[in-house]
């Protein structure tokens, strides 16, 4: 094992969040207004957070995100395991589109390759096939492009579109003081933070197609396989992310039958925790707080990660997140109602906090947690 970490952080692994949210403010800026004009096809429909984009179609409402897998591919890559990629590039987009409440139904990939590989396609285009399934929508298209001298190693993203109802957008105008936060599990650490995970698995020295260092089980999830025997760290590192289109999806139409004990009004509000961790709740609403006071059971990789590199406990939820995949916000008088009804369809979901008018910050019961900004 190398010499003793020295303040290990997102940041020394080479991604600066706060970087990144000022470029993109800086990108967001330069952007001109869209020429489609209200009332029509494709005109802009004002959405906070950022989740995802909606357009007017109709009577209807069009959403649209677009994501890839980030460094993960490099540990794909070096162990030629690519079965799992295909889903975590699919979950990166429509988990966003849940959170606008839109259902995905279409998807289109992009990857990029210094040279293309039958073999290495062919598992891709099985990880998207599965990845289709579980999200229920249709692949529709994509892009394969060969660029020696531009890229490395393979790349893959995609886009994904949704639908909804005119009116039935959830964009969080409807949160108020104490509504109840439900947390949904992650399955392992997802798509996000994977600079860090390599830096501090490379401080190991570990291998990883070695057993894994720690017991990796947990009641909320699987580890997907690709090797007989004892389950190594790089199936642990690389199992794929959770698609939350069952049971969001689910819910949501509940609500609208009326026949489930709560209303789709009860929504009002839907986070996916990606890279930012849990300062991504403050992108929902831009004076409203969070707590969260039961938080979900932190996945082992997690507290390996942190125990063995010194991450502080700041640095790990802003960077990962820590065991719970997606948030909703609910009314206070239906959040059991709707907490319980989660539980069954995925288990592990309960209530972990509440929003409140105490300032624009998530706070945590461990007291070294905060975040006034996204």
């Amino acid at each position: 094992m190398a010499g003793q970490p020295n303040d290990m952080n997102y940041a020394s692994a080479g991604v600066d969040i706060d970087l990144e949210g000022s470029a993109v403010s800086s990108l967001v800026g330069a952007l001109s207004k869209s020429v489609r004009k209200t009332g029509t096809p494709g005109a802009p429909v004002d959405l906070p957070g950022g989740f995802g984009g909606i357009i007017e179609f109709g009577d209807s409402l069009l959403a649209l995100a677009t994501d890839g897998v980030g460094s993960k591919l490099q540990i794909a890559s070096k162990l030629n395991q690519w079965y799992g990629v295909g889903i975590d590039c699919m979950a990166m987009n429509v988990n966003d589109l849940l959170c606008v409440g839109a259902e995905p139904i279409a998807f289109v990939d992009y990857i990029a390759t210094p040279k293309p590989d039958p073999e290495t396609h062919k598992a891709l285009g099985e990880s998207l096939a599965k990845a289709c399934e579980l999200a229920r929508v249709t692949l529709a298209g994509g892009e394969t492009a060969s660029l020696p001298g531009i890229v490395t190693e393979l790349d893959l993203s995609g886009t994904a579109l949704g639908y909804m109802p005119k009116g039935e957008a959830i964009t969080g105008e409807n949160l108020q003081a104490g509504d109840i936060l439900i947390g949904l599990p992650s399955s392992g650490i997802h798509s996000n933070g994977y600079s860090l995970v390599r830096k501090v698995i490379d401080y190991t020295e570990m291998g990883y197609d070695e057993e894994c260092p720690f017991n990796p089980h947990s009641e909320t999830r699987e580890i997907m396989r690709f090797n007989e025997g004892t389950i190594t760290l790089g199936e642990v590192i690389l199992n794929p992310t959770k698609i939350y289109v069952d049971p969001v999806i689910d819910m949501l139409n509940a609500g609208r039958d009326g026949n489930s004990g709560f209303d789709y009004s009860d929504i009002h509000a839907i986070g996916h925790i990606t890279g930012g961790g849990l300062s991504n709740l403050l992108r929902l609403h831009d004076s409203l707080g969070w707590h969260i006071e039961t938080p979900l059971p932190i996945h082992p990789e997690f507290s390996w990660m942190a125990g063995i590199a010194n991450i502080d406990d700041l640095e790990m939820h802003r960077t990962f997140n820590m065991g719970m995949g997606m948030v909703i916000a609910a009314s206070a008088q239906k959040a059991d109602a709707i907490a319980d009804w989660l539980a069954e369809k995925l288990p592990g979901s309960s209530i972990v906090g509440y929003v409140h008018d105490n300032g624009h910050q998530v706070t945590h019961v461990n007291p070294n947690i905060k975040f006034t900004h996204y």
